[in-house]
């Protein structure tokens, strides 16, 4: 069957989508009738702004899949930059002006009776950050889009961004944004691209036939982690790369024992509250159950980005051996923008020791060789702890794996600076108190080859 079937990028030799202005009216007519099914009786101002932007995204697409193939064809270093956090605004009038095609789509809206800016005060910003943070990152985005450079960004896809602001009594009072209610056409799901984020459990160890101790983490809680894409145009190239974003989905829908016995409350809250990581950006953390989505956050987003960049790395150069990984570093480098997705240090070295079966030191020296990171501030009340035992409840496993870096860094220190406790005391990643807590960041900068 599949020696009958067609390339069919073949037939895309030929760009399908014009730029000049009768071919971007005959786009936005073809998606109003075709992609939203309305015409001129029932067509809202909202789906005029959809039909535009549908219009666009297909200019996007030839790019984007010509851009995707260039990188395997070339077998580029990828740039994989990760953050919690894209504050990335609208997306219409930013692909307009880097496909440089403002002023023709302004003129064909105009004479079909629409107005352009009209149209772009109905998108709806991504609310996926909430400040400074998340708008740094949108601005490499675009920098690296504009330079080229093979790069993919990961975040969180949150049903509700950021918040909006009322004044109560003299109060702030925040409500979330739902920024997804009408819908988002410039993503694109991938279903098939899904991978299982575990929590919870317990960590079993034994010995293998060979004399090498193993790990395996055992009992866990699984929610998996669907892709939606956005394409993301460089300005004036025909760059487009991808923003991908992890919705959390549910490892099966309801529980339908709870379902015959007559409680439907229950028989869907597993799904309900697996579905949860995704659902806020940045929950309250001032309570326990707000701290640890936090982290669970954190570590879903890391866990599906570093099981996607292995598997795109292991379709081009193999997993066979160890031996496979020893370019890694040279293909990949990932970058972490604050101290909120550092604990995918711990993750990497969790999937190439007890996954991929490379020693401590061979994991090690490609962790180090593949991380850089951005801090934004060393106000101490900014750089992320996590208590040892909320970490231990929900990664079992990567508070061993953290540990053991700790040791080996502190022998180190130990070596260079014989009897310096005060010192040790200060660069230990584990910070000692009545509660002990992990020092997310100091986790960053032993884990990283370049910190700025």
């Amino acid at each position: 069957m599949e020696s009958r079937r067609q390339d069919i990028s073949s037939l895309l030799k030929e760009p399908s989508c014009g730029m000049d202005v009768e071919s971007l009216k005959r786009s936005l007519a073809e998606r109003l009738a075709f992609t939203l099914g309305k015409d001129q009786f029932s067509v809202t101002d909202r789906d005029c702004y959809q039909s535009v932007a549908y219009a666009i995204r297909d200019r996007l697409m030839e790019r984007w899949m010509k851009t995707q193939q260039e990188y395997y064809r070339q077998d580029a270093k990828r740039i994989y930059y990760v953050s919690l956090e894209f504050l990335i605004g609208k997306t219409l009038g930013n692909s307009l002006i880097n496909l440089g095609i403002y002023d023709e789509c302004r003129q064909a809206l105009d004479e079909l009776g629409y107005d352009l800016e009209d149209l772009r005060e109905l998108e709806w910003d991504a609310g996926l950050g909430n400040g400074g943070l998340g708008r740094l990152a949108a601005c490499f985005l675009d920098s690296m889009a504009t330079l080229s450079f093979p790069s993919y960004c990961y975040g969180i896809r949150y049903e509700y961004g950021i918040f909006f602001q009322h004044i109560v009594d003299g109060y702030q009072v925040e409500t979330p944004d739902n920024w997804l209610r009408y819908g988002n056409p410039w993503e694109i799901g991938r279903p098939e691209c899904l991978y299982p984020v575990q929590f919870y459990g317990e960590v079993h160890q034994y010995t293998d036939p060979n004399g090498i101790l193993r790990n395996d983490w055992i009992n866990t809680e699984s929610v998996m982690a669907m892709a939606y894409d956005t394409p993301l145009p460089g300005y004036g190239n025909h760059t487009v790369n991808t923003m991908r974003l992890w919705a959390a989905k549910s490892t099966r829908e309801f529980n339908l024992e709870y379902f015959h016995s007559g409680d439907y409350i229950g028989a869907v809250e597993d799904k309900i509250l697996s579905e949860n990581i995704s659902k806020v950006l940045y929950p309250s953390d001032n309570i326990i159950q707000g701290r640890e989505l936090r982290l669970r956050q954190e570590y879903f987003l890391m866990s599906a980005t570093l099981q996607d960049i292995l598997q795109r790395y292991e379709k081009t150069h193999g997993s066979e051996s160890p031996a496979a990984f020893e370019d890694f570093p040279d293909k990949v480098t990932i970058q972490l923008n604050d101290t909120h997705p550092s604990v995918g240090i711990a993750e990497l070295m969790r999937l190439l020791v007890d996954h991929r079966g490379l020693s401590w030191n061979q994991a090690w020296e490609i962790t180090v060789r593949t991380f850089g990171y951005t801090n934004h501030t060393i106000l101490p009340e900014a750089l992320e702890k996590w208590s040892v035992s909320l970490f231990g409840k929900v990664l079992p496993r990567h508070l061993q794996i953290i540990h053991e870096i700790n040791r080996r860094f502190l022998d180190d220190i130990w070596y260079r600076y014989p009897g310096d406790m005060d010192r040790l005391r200060r660069m230990s990643l584990i910070e000692e108190g009545d509660q002990n807590h992990i020092r997310m960041a100091h986790l960053a900068l032993v884990g990283s080859h370049s910190v700025n």
